[in-house]
């Protein structure tokens, strides 16, 4: 990589990219931090009256499997430009990126005992590792891999989909998870201590299956098509092919949108259980496509007048997403669960939301407010002492 590029400013547009995946990633979340039958196709005894199903279909048809796609590519593409940093350093990039994951990982796993159970960074670290080796892949190669490994990934599960249709789904399966939602409601509305064992039995149970073999394989996926633009500079200067991102909009939009469409449908408690497979792989599958279109979409839009404030907003809470995608969880646990109020399954579905858009409304001023003063975000500033080892600016340099 060239010293120029190495050099050049840092993406606005990019960090409100992230800060817009950022916003999405906590509607999904809320779910998960707030109630006990989230994402079961088990009907909740508590909410489910047609108000409720129906924001739980609108928050799976358009928000589930796809920000956290986009914040995997923004991954990717970041990685390209720490290798150009190091490069401009003349420092090794390997060290310094197996320190940054070192961090990802300690950091994600407190964050996944203390506050959130499905915290996705050390997945993350896990498959930086893999993305390490593959940094002086060609970038089209890197593409290619990106749509096998979605493709094999959702064939994958599009069998095991097919395989349920076979057999009937298990007599006790409704009765057996409201016992265990059950047990969770206590758990979390009891103590701090009994919240921390609740996340560990969720984690050693169920969750790290749907991170690194759900979740995983589209994440690494989109780690590899973002390292595939970044090596091509794509987001320098997105605009310069306005009809490229009209296309990719245009052509992800249906596909994407009609996939998601049978995703959030064979979740409802009304669809038969053995549905949930094959309507999770055809959602998978076309979860890339949604997500990118997601991004061009944003770009596109950032032209306009309402697009670029709403960029200018987004942006300083995405330059330190971290901060604030740890931020979210803290304040949700406090909400939630026994680190403060213990309001876990005592909200609707569309209060949730509120508070999902309520929560990033006020960390989007305070990113403004924080980064005026700081040079990095708190946990931005920690990260980046660890990857290369020494101590960065904490206080802004004005003028």
């Amino acid at each position: 990589m060239s010293g120029a590029a190495a050099r050049q400013p840092r993406l606005a547009h990019v960090d409100a990219l992230r800060g817009f995946a950022l916003f999405g990633i906590l509607v999904v979340n809320i779910g998960v931090l707030a109630f006990p039958f989230y994402g079961a196709g088990v009907p909740d005894p508590a909410w489910s009256s047609p108000l409720d199903v129906t924001v739980r279909w609108f928050v799976a048809w358009l928000f589930e499997t796809k920000f956290y796609l986009l914040f995997s590519f923004l991954f990717g593409y970041s990685f390209t430009l720490q290798m150009a940093a190091a490069e401009h350093a003349g420092a090794a990039f390997a060290p310094r990126f197996l320190r940054r994951l070192v961090g990802l990982a300690v950091l994600g796993l407190a964050h996944a005992i203390l506050f959130y159970q499905g915290d996705i960074l050390v997945t993350y670290a896990l498959l930086g590792l893999a993305l390490l080796l593959c940094r002086r892949m060609d970038p089209g190669r890197a593409l290619r891999r990106a749509l096998w490994l979605i493709a094999l990934a959702s064939a994958a599960w599009l069998i095991l989909g097919a395989l349920s249709l076979l057999g009937p789904a298990p007599a006790d399966y409704g009765a057996q998870y409201k016992a265990e939602a059950l047990a969770s409601i206590q758990a979390y509305r009891g103590t701090i201590g009994t919240t921390i064992a609740q996340h560990i039995k969720e984690l050693s149970e169920t969750v790290w299956f749907t991170l690194l073999f759900v979740q995983g394989p589209f994440a690494f996926a989109m780690f590899l098509a973002g390292y595939a633009l970044g090596r091509r500079n794509a987001l320098a200067d997105p605009w310069r092919s306005p009809r490229a991102l009209g296309l990719l909009c245009a052509l992800g939009l249906l596909p994407g949108l009609a996939g998601a469409a049978a995703y959030a449908t064979s979740a409802l408690p009304q669809a038969r259980v053995v549905w949930e497979l094959p309507g999770l792989a055809v959602g998978l599958f076309t979860a890339p496509l949604l997500s990118l279109s997601y991004a061009a979409a944003f770009l596109l839009a950032l032209r306009t007048g309402p697009g670029r404030r709403l960029g200018e907003w987004l942006a300083p809470a995405g330059r330190m997403a971290l901060s604030n995608y740890l931020m979210q969880s803290v304040v949700c646990a406090w909400l939630f669960t026994a680190w403060g109020l213990r309001l876990y399954a005592a909200v609707s579905p569309l209060a949730a939301f509120v508070i999902a858009v309520a929560i990033c409304a006020v960390q989007m001023p305070l990113s403004a407010w924080w980064l005026r003063r700081h040079a990095y975000g708190p946990v931005e500033w920690f990260l980046r002492a660890l990857t290369i080892g020494a101590w960065p600016a904490w206080r802004r340099v004005q003028g």
